[in-house]
C-alpha cells in the first residue's frame, strides 16, 4: 500500500516481538478498507503523517511528536502496560488511550502451562540424560490434586486458570478486588495475612500480575520462608515483583523448587548474572508474549476502537484516569 499524505490512522514504526509493524498496517487495513491507514517509516515521515491522522497506534510515543497531532483522538497501545505513556499529555489533549490488554494471553498460558508440566514431569532432567545418551530412569511427579496460586486474574490469569481446568487442581486466585470472585477455587486480596496462608498452601506459584506498588517485592524473603521447600515458582508478571536477592538465597538454601522466569530484574539479564548458574532455573528472554496472532489480535482491538470513535460508541481497554 502506498503512503498516503493524509491517513486516519497512523502506525509508526516499531516491531513487537521482532514482528514488523507493517504486517500490523496490513491488518488493519482489511479490518478498515473503508479508512486511510498508513504506516510511517522513518522519524520524518512520524512528524508529517501524525500532523492530520485521529489515530496512532504504536508501542510508546512522546510530548514532542505528539505537539505536531493536531487532530490526534485516539492513542492505541500496543501493549497490555500503560505505565511508560504520557497520561498527563493525552488528558491535556482530550485523546483517550487504551492499551493492547488480552492480546497475550492464549500464548501466554500456553507457556506457564509448558513450565509446569517441564517442571512436573522433570522433562528437563530427561533431556540432560538423552544429552549424555544415558538410559536409566527418575522419578517425576504429576499436576493432578496440587494446588497452583495464580497472582493476577486479569485476562492472562484466566487464560492459565481455564487451561489448568483439565489438570485436576485446586486453584487460588489472587486479585486487587476479591469480591468480584473470579474462575479459582478460591479468590482472595492482597492483605498479607491471606497471601501468606495462600503461599503456605501452594505448591505452584504463578505470578501473571502487572507491577504495582502493591505487587512490587510482593514475592520476599517472607514469601519464600512461607512456601514449601519444594514448591515452584514461575514469573510471566514482571521482574520487580519477585525480590531477585530473595531469590537467589533461597535457592542456595534449597527453599524452593523448580523456578521459571520469563521476565527478570535486571532485564535484560547480563551474562554472569548468578541466575544462569543453577539446574533449577529455567530462564527465557520476555518472549512469552510472542505469538503470531499478535497483530491479527491487536487489530481486531484497534479496528473495533476505530469505528467506536466513528459511531460515538463505547472503547475497548481504555486506560482510566
Amino acid at each position: 500500500m502506498s503512503q498516503t499524505p493524509d491517513p486516519d490512522v497512523l502506525v509508526l514504526r516499531g516491531s513487537a516481538h521482532g514482528i514488523p509493524a507493517e504486517e500490523y498496517r496490513d491488518e488493519l487495513q482489511d479490518r478498515l478498507p473503508d479508512h486511510r491507514i498508513a504506516f510511517a517509516r522513518t522519524p520524518h515521515q512520524e512528524r508529517e503523517l501524525i500532523r492530520t491522522a485521529r489515530v496512532v497506534s504504536t508501542t510508546a510515543i512522546d510530548d514532542e511528536l505528539l505537539a505536531q497531532a493536531e487532530n490526534l483522538e485516539l492513542f492505541a497501545g500496543v501493549a497490555a502496560g500503560y505505565g511508560h505513556l504520557p497520561l498527563e499529555t493525552f488528558a491535556e489533549m482530550g485523546v483517550t488511550a487504551t492499551t493492547a490488554s488480552g492480546i497475550h494471553a492464549p500464548n501466554i498460558a500456553e507457556q506457564v502451562l509448558g513450565y509446569l508440566l517441564t517442571m512436573t514431569r522433570r522433562l528437563r532432567e530427561g533431556w540432560r540424560r538423552q544429552q549424555r545418551h544415558e538410559w536409566r530412569h527418575y522419578q517425576a511427579g504429576e499436576l493432578k490434586d496440587s494446588t497452583v496460586t495464580v497472582v493476577g486474574l486479569g485476562a492472562i490469569g484466566q487464560a492459565i486458570v481455564q487451561r489448568l481446568s483439565g489438570f485436576e487442581v485446586e486453584t487460588i486466585g489472587v486479585r486487587y478486588t476479591p469480591e468480584k470472585g473470579g474462575p479459582t477455587d478460591e479468590v482472595i486480596g492482597f492483605d498479607t495475612d491471606a497471601v501468606h496462608d495462600a503461599l503456605a498452601r501452594t505448591d505452584h506459584l504463578v505470578i501473571a500480575s502487572p507491577l504495582t506498588e502493591t505487587t512490587r517485592g510482593l514475592i520476599d524473603a517472607d514469601a519464600f520462608e512461607t512456601l514449601p521447600p519444594d514448591a515452584t515458582l514461575i514469573n510471566i508478571g514482571r521482574g520487580p515483583i519477585v525480590e531477585t536477592d530473595a531469590l537467589i538465597t533461597a535457592i542456595q538454601k534449597n527453599q524452593i523448587g523448580d523456578v521459571a522466569l520469563d521476565v527478570t530484574d535486571p532485564e535484560p539479564l547480563p551474562p554472569d548474572h548468578a541466575l544462569w548458574q543453577f539446574e533449577n532455573v529455567m530462564i527465557t528472554p520476555h518472549n512469552a508474549g510472542h505469538s503470531p496472532e499478535h497483530w491479527p489480535r491487536l487489530a481486531d482491538i484497534v479496528a473495533h476502537n476505530v469505528r467506536a470513535l466513528d459511531n460515538g460508541e463505547e472503547f475497548k481497554n481504555v486506560i482510566e484516569p
